[in-house]
Parts: structure tokens; C-alpha cells; sequence
């Protein structure tokens, strides 16, 4: 009779040496991600459009070379093909991506009065900016891979992709292309780089700004108690999940997208 597989023990920093850029990430989620990053011993660039809260957080974290910096607009190519030429240069390698960018208010206005440019510049922001980094870091990100382990894309979507409030065409519409961009990409680039995606809740990040900006999310009871969990989310939350899917241990998930609402997507309704 045949043994069963011992047991395997896993690494206390499943992340270390392993590198991850991650858009739009000197604030509020995307910062989050990038710090759940580097605490499991990985290294990031980070790539932002605000200079000021980018740099600060390298002054915050004080984790020397692991992190590293790097202005970003990810609706331009030229932005976008410089930010992982910069990962290579300095980092010599990008194990992982993480698509974050995008215009954090979802309201848009009515659709009769929403411009186009201003339609264009949502979807471009979401979408079209996880589309050049992954278009960009695929080449890197094939190279990295092993025929033990995978690299990954991570790209943060909403559940504003499934429900909604009036008024937010726009930011629904980038948000859902981005879970049917995970799942095409995710059959295209595999198996040597998994795609997967998270939807967020309601994940306020008033207190993961930049310096003097930062202030408690006013936040009442029932907002929490709404939440099957109890409480409503944090960036920390999204990092610990994105940092799962960037890991060599979720290495036979693909194509996915993981709704991180605190169970408000499943809690039953009663008029």
C-alpha cells in the first residue's frame, strides 16, 4: 500500500526574493498590497502618479532596496513600458503584478450628461492600464516562471461589477471588463503566469493616505454590523488575499475572481 504525501511545510515568508509591481500603490489598497508584499519578504515598485505619497511611503516602510518607487501613469505607454524597464534595471526580474491602478470614485453622473472623454478616461484608468502592464511585464513575468512555479497577475476589480448604485456606468463597466480580462488572460498566459482577480467591498482607506492627509474613516455601528463578518474592510484585507494569489502556494488557481465583501455578496436580503 501506498503512503500518502507527508506532510510539506510552508515557508514563513512565502514572497522572499520575489519581485511585485503594483500600480497605483502609494495609497489606500493598492498600498496595502504592497506592504502584505514585502512583510512575506518580497520586494516591490511601486507605481503611482502622486510623487509625494510614493516617496513617503519609502520613508515610512524603511525597508532599504526592497522597495522601490516610480512615477506612473498607467494610461500612457510610454509611463508604462518605462515603470517595468525600471523592475528589470533594478530588480533584475517580476515574479508578480498587481493591476491596481484606477479612479477611485465611482460615481460618474448621469449617463445622458457623462461625456465621453470622461467614460474613455475610467475605462482607460481600470482597464486599459491593466492591459499595457500586463501587455509590458508578460515577456519578464514568462521568463521569471519555473516549471515548479508560476508567476502571477493580480488584477483588483470591485464588486461594483455585479451590483451597483445609479449613476456609476462608467467605474461598472471598467470594473466588469476587468473580470473578463482576468479569465481571457488567464487562458492565454498559462501556465507559466496565473491571472487572477479580487473584487473588493467596502474597504475604506482614509487612514492609508499620504502624511497629513490621513484621518478615521467615520464608520457607525451598523456599517459594521451589516457585514457578515462583523466589520467592514480594510486594505490589509485585500493584501493578505493578494498576496495568496501572487504566492507560489496558490499555485493550481487561475482564471478566478474573489469577491472580498466580508460576505455582504451571500447575506440574504429581507424586505
Amino acid at each position: 500500500m501506498r503512503l500518502p504525501p507527508p506532510i510539506t511545510p510552508h515557508p514563513a515568508t512565502p514572497m522572499q526574493d520575489r519581485v511585485v509591481l503594483v500600480t497605483g500603490s502609494a495609497q489606500g489598497i493598492g498600498r496595502g498590497i504592497a506592504q502584505a508584499v514585502l512583510g512575506a519578504g518580497g520586494r516591490v515598485l511601486i507605481g503611482d502618479l502622486d510623487v509625494d505619497a510614493g516617496q513617503a511611503c519609502l520613508e515610512e516602510w524603511q525597508v532599504g532596496e526592497r522597495a522601490r518607487f516610480h512615477k506612473l501613469d498607467v494610461t500612457r505607454e510610454p509611463d508604462v513600458r518605462r515603470f517595468t524597464q525600471a523592475a528589470l534595471k533594478h530588480f533584475g526580474r517580476i515574479d508578480g503584478l498587481v493591476n491596481n491602478a484606477g479612479i477611485p470614485d465611482p460615481h460618474s453622473g448621469p449617463l445622458q450628461e457623462l461625456a465621453l472623454v470622461d467614460w474613455n478616461r475610467w475605462l482607460a484608468t481600470s482597464l486599459g492600464g491593466a492591459f499595457l502592464c500586463s501587455k509590458h511585464a508578460l515577456a519578464a513575468l514568462h521568463e521569471a516562471a519555473t516549471s515548479e512555479t508560476a508567476s502571477a497577475i493580480v488584477n483588483i476589480a470591485s464588486t461594483r461589477a455585479r451590483q451597483s448604485e445609479p449613476d456609476t456606468e462608467a467605474y461598472a463597466a471598467a470594473k466588469g471588463g476587468l473580470v473578463a480580462f482576468t479569465h481571457a488572460l488567464a487562458i492565454s498566459a498559462g501556465p507559466a503566469v496565473r491571472v487572477n482577480c479580487i473584487s473588493p467591498g467596502w474597504v475604506p482607506t482614509d487612514a492609508w493616505g499620504k502624511p497629513g492627509e490621513r484621518k478615521r474613516p467615520k464608520l457607525r455601528k451598523v456599517d459594521h454590523a451589516q457585514h457578515p463578518v462583523g466589520r467592514v474592510g480594510t486594505p490589509g484585507d485585500i493584501g493578505a488575499l493578494a498576496l495568496y494569489l501572487l504566492s507560489p502556494g496558490s499555485g493550481f488557481v487561475t482564471g478566478q475572481d474573489f469577491i472580498a465583501d466580508g460576505g455582504m455578496a451571500r447575506k440574504m436580503q429581507y424586505a
